[in-house]
């Protein structure tokens, strides 16, 4: 789906992902001290004004306005609640090619991006060119096997992935030293149902960044 569709399915629907942060945001990353953190299809919002509510400087992009909007709205509502402004900029790009700093950010996110490979993998190296030294670099989606053995999620198998597919989109990074694999795999997600529980699998896969640009080699 391109932009414009996304633009029209967050038209029609409300408050598609909610408003509570996933899970494996809060667990991965809710014990680190706050600083920049950049969001790669943030959606709605809800994990950017998580992070934001928790002290971090955030960074949120994405492609679809329409979610944009809806996100700077939950924003405000949010620090109006809490009773103080929240550091969000939120930006409309395509996060396969959007502009940000090399390595800015103690925190990357990318939750849920379901791209084809080419796609993921312009916007995997984008990530992990933003982390800065010493970052954390958290990827999070549906995974590969969801497919034929969990629950729910995208139908569509061009767009599902695994840990290893990122680990290999990342592989010179990882072979250089400049990104250390903390935590690889996939998780189990329970969903309550009106039929019952049921387990949906996500990947999850946790990286730690050193200073990568210093030096003759630079990663593109």
């Amino acid at each position: 789906m391109d932009a414009t569709q996304w633009d029209t399915r967050y038209t029609e629907e409300e408050l598609i992902w909610g408003t509570d942060p996933n899970r494996w945001v809060v667990s991965e990353l809710g014990s680190l001290a706050p600083g920049a953190a950049l969001d790669l299809g943030s959606g709605e919002g809800r994990n950017a004004i998580w992070l934001a509510a928790e002290g971090w400087k955030v960074t949120a992009v994405d492609f679809s306005r329409v979610a944009t909007e809806r996100g700077q709205e939950l924003a405000r509502a949010a620090a109006e609640r809490l009773g103080r402004d929240l550091d969000i900029t939120w930006r409309v790009e395509d996060v396969a090619t959007a502009e940000v700093d090399r390595s800015a950010y103690d925190a990357v996110l990318v939750s849920y991006l379901q791209l084809p490979a080419h796609e993921r993998r312009l916007a995997m190296r984008l990530a992990a060119r933003a982390l800065a030294s010493g970052g954390e670099m958290l990827v999070v989606a549906h995974d590969a096997t969801n497919l034929t053995e969990g629950y729910g999620g995208p139908q569509d198998p061009e767009i599902h992935y695994t840990s290893r597919d990122v680990e290999d989109d990342l592989q010179d990074y990882i072979a250089s030293g400049a990104l250390t694999v903390e935590r690889s795999g996939r998780v189990a997600r329970e969903i309550e149902a009106d039929d019952g529980t049921h387990y949906a699998w996500d990947l999850l896969l946790r990286l730690k960044g050193r200073d990568m640009h210093k030096g003759e080699v630079t990663f593109g």
